[in-house]
Formats: C-alpha cells, structure tokens, sequence
C-alpha cells in the first residue's frame, strides 16, 4: 500500500462519516422539535401554484398546466373564471405534493377571440391567477401536426441561415481590412444575441418554481458551457487559430451558439402554435427568418480564406439551423420550461466563446501587422452587426 492508502484506516473513515450522521440527526430534531411551532403554534402552510401553459383543446374546456413550487401541499378547491364559479377537475387529484405536476381542467364555454380570466382557489383561502388573451382553439396533435411545426422550423432557422451563408464566395474577394470589418460585424450579431439569449433565459426563469432557481440554473449551465468549449479549443489541434483547423473549430462554436439560440426561437414560436396563437406564429416566423438571415455571415466569416467542401456547410447549417426544427416541436407538444431555462443557458455560454474567439482572430490580425485592432472600420462593423440585429428584432417583438 502507497502511504496515502495507509492513512485511510477506520479510524478515518469514522471521522468524515460522523459530521454526516451527526447533521442528519440535527435535521431530524429539529424538524420533530421545531421551536418555531412550538413558541408560536402552527403556522399556516406555504402554498405556491406555478401555472406552465394553458390550451384550449374544444370549445368547452380549458386546461392548465400547473406545478406546486412551494413547501407544502396544496389543495384546488375552487375556479373562477371571468368572476363565476365553474366545474373542473384535477388530475392526478385536487391536492398537490411539493413539486407535482397536475392538470386543471376547466369545463367552460370559452368564446373565440376573447380574452379569459382565471382564479384557481385553494381550500385555504389563497388564490392563483392566470389569463387567456385571446382564446383561439388549440391544434389538434397527430402526422400532420408534427410535419407542420417541422417545416415551421425548417423556415425559422434552416432557409435564413443558408441563405446567409450563400455570400461566402463574395465575401472570399473582400480586401484583409473588409474581412476585419466582418469578423467585427460578427462580434456585433454575437453580442446581440448573447444579451437577447440571456433576457430570453431570465424571463422564462422566472416563471419556474422559486425552488428551481431558474436564474440561478441557467448562469451555471452557462458557465459550464463557456468552460467546456475552451477546454475542448485548447486542444493541439485547435490551439492555433492562424491554422485552417483552428478557424474552423471557431466557425463551428459560432454555429453551435447560433444553433442553441435558434432553439429558443423555436420554442417561442411552436409554444405560439401550440396555444392557439397563429397570427402569432406566422409573425414570428416572418420576424425570425429576417433576423437569422445575418447568422450566416457570421458562421463563415472565420474561414474565408480556406476552402471548405460543402459537406463542411451542410454540417453547419444543420448545426446553426436545425435546432429550430427541435425548439418547435418541443414547444408545440412537449414543452418544458425548466430544459428551456438549460438549453438557453447553454446558447448564452456558447455565444459568449463565440465572442472571445472572434475577438482575438481580430486581434491577432492586428497584431501581425503591428496595427491597432481598434479602428473606425472595425467599430463600423461592430455597430452594424448590433444595429442590423437590434432593427430586425421589431419584426419579432413589435
């Protein structure tokens, strides 16, 4: 035995194990003596009903996803909607353990194109609201269903995105200080999306259960993202950017984050559908494809002066645009806030490499040529990708 091995006696083990015993004994005293309850008497439980989704399956029902995101159990014993008293039933039953899934179904002759108030009313008192803007029937789920949110995806994320890399042979005449110009316009789209990606995580954060920490999930699946493509892009055989190797794995983090943002897109826009929404949906579909029509340039702009095959450009359309198709049927038939939450952290660490990466490409042409990286042509360029990517998103949020 090596002298750590002879350290590790019983002697040792009983140590690291007895804070441990010792801590759970705590726990248990203290939950069979707690001196709150014992000072002051019961106190009343913490009721907390996260509604996820309504839809609207007929016109006699509405159906709510809900989730009990507090300490204690949590009794539906009543619903109102728009200030009367309807008939519902709640599956798997009326009281709700910590953390369960249940499903409120609501027996009420909705009127199309109305907006609908709900109150879901515990037997306690405590009241949840939710609210149907504009009560239009939910799509039916079957083939064609799945087809057409496919194809949807197809439209947001796959055309706009080939499209874009269609102006890689112009782009291959352009001079040494135009190609800068580029990759600064690159950085510009990045640092849009990044931010959007972000706000995007931290507003459906939000809506999960406190006990989640959505905000907080979603940094950590960003960091973690951020730290796994450096450790994989300092490998040896992507270590040198100046390499044809090297500027293709940057293309490659750029059509990644592109790809982990566009899953977002999706979710928004099959979640959309999948509520009845369809002028919605349409306007955001038109919205996204003439926003992601610039993402294109983005992912190619690393390789101009290498000549990929066209096997290379189809893996990175698929890679860039084809979680779109993904977002849209999660979104449409199994939407989950607490993966969205992760996917879009995800696409925030992604996008966030993508930033450094391209960043010292131009700096590093800089630096060859003895020049300062910091020029009117690049801060052009720089502005234009924010500027081009911030106009294009009215068409998705207006």
């Amino acid at each position: 035995m090596t002298e750590t091995e002879n350290r590790f006696t019983t002697r040792t083990w009983m140590f690291l194990i007895l804070p441990v015993v010792l801590l759970l004994a705590l726990v248990v005293l203290f939950l069979n003596t707690n001196p709150i309850r014992i000072a002051g008497g019961d106190l009343p439980p913490v009721e907390e009903i996260n509604i996820q989704r309504i839809t609207l399956p007929d016109h006699g029902r509405i159906v709510l996803q809900v989730v009990n995101g507090g300490p204690d159990p949590v009794t539906i014993a009543q619903v109102l909607v728009d200030d009367a008293y309807w008939q519902f039933k709640v599956e798997p039953e009326n009281t709700l353990d910590p953390l369960q899934s249940g499903q409120v179904v609501i027996y009420y002759p909705w009127v199309e194109g109305e907006a609908h108030e709900i109150v879901l009313i515990s037997n306690t008192g405590a009241t949840f609201d939710a609210a149907v803007e504009l009560a239009v029937q939910t799509p039916s789920r079957g083939l064609d269903q799945l087809l057409s949110y496919a194809l949807v995806g197809v439209y947001v994320g796959i055309i706009p995105v080939g499209l874009g890399m269609l102006w890689f042979p112009a782009m291959r005449q352009f001079s040494r200080r135009l190609m800068n110009f580029v990759l600064a316009l690159t950085i510009g789209l990045m640092l849009f999306l990044v931010v959007d990606t972000f706000l995007e995580m931290v507003e459906v954060a939000e809506r999960l259960p406190g006990v989640f920490q959505g905000t907080a999930l979603g940094i950590f699946a960003a960091l973690l993202t951020w730290l796994a493509i450096t450790a994989v892009g300092n490998r040896d055989k992507y270590a040198d950017r100046a390499t044809p190797s090297g500027r293709a794995f940057i293309a490659f983090v750029i059509a990644l984050g592109i790809g982990f943002h566009n899953l977002g897109e999706g979710l928004a826009v099959g979640a959309a559908f999948a509520l009845g929404e369809a002028a919605l949906g349409s306007f955001l579909v038109v919205g996204f494809i003439l926003h992601n029509l610039t993402e294109g340039i983005g992912i190619v702009a690393p390789v101009l002066r290498d000549q990929p095959k066209y096997g290379w450009f189809a893996l990175m359309l698929l890679l860039a645009g084809g979680p779109a198709i993904i977002g849209t049927l999660i979104g449409g038939f199994a939407y989950s806030p607490v993966l969205t939450v992760i996917f879009l952290g995800v696409g925030v660490g992604a996008i966030w490499q993508v930033i450094i990466e391209v960043g010292r490409l131009v700096m590093d042409s800089a630096k060859r040529r003895e020049e300062n990286p910091v020029t009117w042509l690049n801060v052009l360029g720089l502005l234009l990708g924010i500027v081009v990517m911030y106009l294009t998103a009215f068409l998705v949020n207006v």
